[in-house]
């Protein structure tokens, strides 16, 4: 079985090119690093190591690299006889390969191969695979062919977690990654039953799921390299030590958790004890993760729909605490690295605009309230 997959980073490698490997297909990775792909075509295979006491490896092999910037038509001709499709590449990079997804696709067609075809978006994001679809159609202009990808092409929603932090190794193709990892498929929208992935799990409504991982791990993490930053850290595990920097991750996991529970039944027992699971994870010293890798993007982690702006949004109609929240949003509006474009424009933004009109800016917030909350604590974190 051929599985294709877009994004040949840490996260594919290590994470996605693991479930594949083991489940028996042949990976074929497309990227656009000719490093990268280039190793993948001289070893043929690479490790994994698990960041655990022994070091667990594991190999994987039966993969190669295609670079689909300089071979399209590779791409295009591993699309028309794939069993199964999966990016890693980063929400924003989605409707960057739709272009050579529809052509793949309508290669496909024109092949005479109905052979039911799932493309699954395994993105830090709610609906990527649904995203990618859309995306895909706005390049098809043939009814029949839409027609086609409508009958045989599934694209379910999936939500994937797994820690795997910027690393660098003499191979370039190793990568480390904790060893904990779940990857969840919306079974709604799979269209080749016959492919049902071991380590794998399928549910019926996917939303409860993604929205748990989003708003637990992703706002987690963040929440701890926020808090980390401004308490003069570098790595997430010893920010976590600090019994300050623990209780205002905890207290927004606590909110967050609060939500979670109120607006899907999850049971508040477990569901503590899933925190409790993610605050062990984001303490593993062998993952050694850089508080401003976590960090970066601070605009857009403060967007509307994402990790922080959300929950508050929902909390908040719900008449439930945000107090953790809001504090971390306001050391996000701090976080200040000369690496990060984001970093770099929101401190501008923040020396030259009115604190409130920022907020609001990118945010998305129209909740007075809120704003003011925020922009005060800023203004009281910002003189210390």
């Amino acid at each position: 079985m051929l599985a294709v997959h877009f994004g040949a980073g840490n996260i594919g490698r290590g994470f996605i090119g693991e479930v594949l490997y083991k489940n028996g297909f042949e990976i074929s990775f497309i990227d656009v690093n000719d490093t990268i792909i280039d190793a993948l075509n001289d070893q043929g295979s690479y490790t994994i190591e698990l960041a655990e006491d022994g070091a667990t490896s594991i190999d994987i092999s039966n993969v190669k690299g295609i670079n689909s910037k300089t071979h399209l038509q590779a791409v295009v001709d591993e699309i028309k006889q794939a069993d199964i499709i999966t990016t890693a590449i980063g929400a924003n990079i989605l409707p960057l390969i739709a272009p050579t997804i529809a052509e793949g696709l309508s290669a496909r067609y024109g092949s005479g191969n109905i052979t039911p075809l799932d493309i699954i978006a395994c993105e830090n994001m709610i609906g990527g695979s649904t995203l990618l679809k859309e995306e895909v159609l706005q390049h098809i202009d043939s009814e029949e062919i839409k027609e086609y990808i409508n009958s045989y092409i599934g694209f379910p929603d999936a939500a994937v977690d797994r820690i795997v932090p910027i690393q660098s190794h003499e191979d370039v193709l190793m990568v480390m990654v904790e060893p904990y990892k779940e990857w969840v498929i919306d079974r709604s929208g799979i269209k080749n039953t016959n492919i049902q992935l071991d380590s794998v799990s399928y549910v019926d409504d996917l939303a409860p799921y993604i929205e748990r991982k989003l708003f637990t791990v992703n706002t987690g993490h963040a929440t701890t390299a926020y808090h980390g930053k401004y308490a003069g850290y570098d790595y997430i595990h010893e920010a976590l030590k600090d019994d300050e920097v623990y209780k205002s991750v905890r207290g927004a996991l606590e909110e967050t958790g609060q939500l979670m529970i109120d607006k899907w039944n999850f049971d508040k027992k477990e569901h503590q004890v899933y925190i409790d699971k993610i605050l062990e994870r984001f303490k593993n010293s062998k993952l050694a993760d850089k508080i401003d890798r976590v960090g970066r993007g601070p605009i857009r982690k403060a967007g509307y729909s994402d990790r922080f702006v959300q929950p508050i949004r929902e909390a908040t109609e719900r008449n439930l605490s945000v107090d953790y929240l809001t504090i971390t949003l306001a050391k996000l509006l701090l976080f200040d690295v000369s690496e990060d474009s984001e970093s770099i424009k929101l401190q501008e933004r923040l020396a030259n605009e009115d604190v409130k009109d920022v907020v609001i800016d990118i945010t998305g917030l129209t909740n007075d309230k809120l704003v003011n909350s925020i922009a005060k604590k800023y203004n009281e974190l910002n003189k210390n």
